[in-house]
């Protein structure tokens, strides 16, 4: 089967709305660490910050999955970029820690909204024997949006401050303009005879075909996104809390972050090859790994190598995962089933930073912080060796 050009076009569309997903959630790490110094904000309200973001996700994540099975993914991708870009936007106005609060939340809803959506659609329009490596190069995108944040957080926010950076969030609304015409519909969804109702379609997520395949992929998204979020958003914070300059800091995690890329193009090409769970160990416990090494050094030399092994090892498991999760699920309840594993992923990125934010308030160390991420991260990987398998479901 030829490629399809359409395939490629949705590809370049979704990724740029990830690009922005991944903007908005890696410009935060760079502001909290500002706030730090400009309102003099607390560990514990940059965790909150961090937390109602993602409660935000995890609540944007289950509804518009449910809501890209039943109105289409081209709508319901439009409808996110448009909720988070308005409201992060607007989260350069804000003028007390509370409504930059309100605003995260409803930031969030976006921002959660949309990865679900995106995955589904790469993944439904592209030919069976190229929809894994493709579906991945979607997440590469995430990436991209990683480092044009930290790009931002190192040139605007230390001339502009805080909300220029914010400010910059609203241009993917506009985008939002463009794809409304820009995009089809996904062919899966649209073949589709008869669409399940929502409760239909999270009680089939509990059937005897799905069952296990549902508690594999939610533990492996709770203890994926307790690790991501609470490490990479604090990560800017950690190293200023290491001792190095604000500027510094943001150049050294701008260095680190470009590990990510080349992390997500591997896993696209081993995904093919050795298949979506081996992949998904192998990135695993690497960054398991490289999560406690990069807890316990303290001089720059080992803090950036190990910087980049776990930016490239944690986002190339990501890529994988977003893979191996949605091909557990028939086109039919894919959004939902995708949408509730994000959903309730989000709560452990949920948990994490605030936890971070009280460990580091209460003086633990930086090594029993990421030993914590590293046994979080050793219990999802023993679930999906256990019980995990390899489906490829149209």
């Amino acid at each position: 089967m030829q490629d399809l050009p359409s395939g490629r076009k949705l590809l370049t569309a979704s990724g740029i709305g990830m690009l922005f997903d991944s903007m908005d959630v890696g410009l935060l790490s760079f502001v909290i660490a500002a706030l730090f110094l400009a309102w003099k904000i607390t560990p514990q309200q940059a965790g909150l910050l961090s937390s109602i973001t993602l409660a935000g996700m995890a609540i944007g994540s289950a509804c518009a999955g449910m809501l890209a099975d039943r109105i289409g993914r081209k709508r319901t991708f439009m409808i996110t970029i448009i909720i988070f870009s308005i409201a992060s936007g607007f989260s350069a106005l804000a003028g007390s820690i509370g409504v930059l609060l309100a605003l995260r939340f409803f930031t969030g809803l976006g921002l959660g909204g949309e990865l679900p959506v995106a995955t589904a659609f790469v993944l439904e329009s592209s030919p069976p024997e190229i929809r894994g490596k493709r579906t991945v190069y979607l997440e590469t995108f995430w990436a991209v949006g990683g480092i044009v944040a930290a790009l931002i957080g190192y040139l605007v926010i230390p001339a502009l401050t805080w909300r220029a950076a914010f400010a910059i969030t609203i241009l993917p609304a506009l985008y939002a303009l463009y794809l409304r015409r820009a995009l089809p519909e996904s062919r899966s969804f649209t073949s589709i005879q008869k669409r399940l109702g929502t409760r239909e379609n999270f009680l089939r997520l509990w059937s005897s075909e799905l069952r296990r395949r549902t508690i594999v992929l939610w533990v492996i998204y709770f203890t994926a996104n307790f690790a991501y979020y609470g490490m990479f958003l604090w990560l800017p914070s950690v190293m200023v809390l290491k001792g190095f300059s604000l500027i510094h800091s943001f150049g050294y995690v701008l260095i680190m972050a470009l590990a990510q890329i080349p992390g997500y193009l591997t896993a696209a090409t081993l995904v093919e090859k050795w298949g979506r769970k081996n992949t998904l160990i192998v990135f695993t416990i690497v960054s398991a790994f490289s999560a406690l090494l990069f807890g316990m050094s303290t001089a720059l030399a080992p803090l950036l190598i190990f910087g980049l092994i776990l930016n490239f090892s944690n986002l190339g498991a990501w890529g994988a995962t977003y893979l191996f999760s949605a091909e557990q699920y028939p086109s039919i309840s894919r959004g939902t089933g995708v949408g509730f594993s994000m959903g309730v992923g989000k709560i452990g990125g949920i948990l994490a930073p605030y936890t971070v934010g009280v460990l580091i308030a209460s003086h633990t160390s930086f090594t029993t912080i990421f030993s914590l991420f590293f046994v979080i991260t050793i219990i999802g990987l023993i679930v999906l060796i256990a019980m995990g398998k390899d489906v490829r479901t149209d």
